[in-house]
């Protein structure tokens, strides 16, 4: 069962998207949630590195839900989060 314990976060500007960490066992994950589902969970939020780091930190309950779900489907190197997956 992956688990989201480390809060630290970082903006990819390559990406467009905040990328985050979860743990099953002993094997981290990557994530990535892209611009577009954090405007859909804060459509208000300011479109720049501080306003997507500020609605991924006020949604980050919704979002590690989301990102359990996407890696229970299979196992990969990294996991993307889109608008869909909310």
């Amino acid at each position: 069962m992956i688990e989201f314990p480390n809060h630290s976060r970082s903006y990819d500007r390559t990406r467009r998207a905040v990328r985050f960490w979860g743990y099953d066992s002993a094997i981290e994950a990557s994530f990535f949630i892209n611009e577009g589902a954090l405007k859909r969970l804060q459509p208000g939020a300011s479109y720049d590195e501080a306003g997507f780091l500020c609605a991924f930190d006020s949604n980050r309950d919704v979002i590690c839900a989301a990102a359990a779900k996407v890696y229970s489907r299979g196992s990969r190197g990294s996991y993307d989060l889109v608008a869909a997956n909310f």
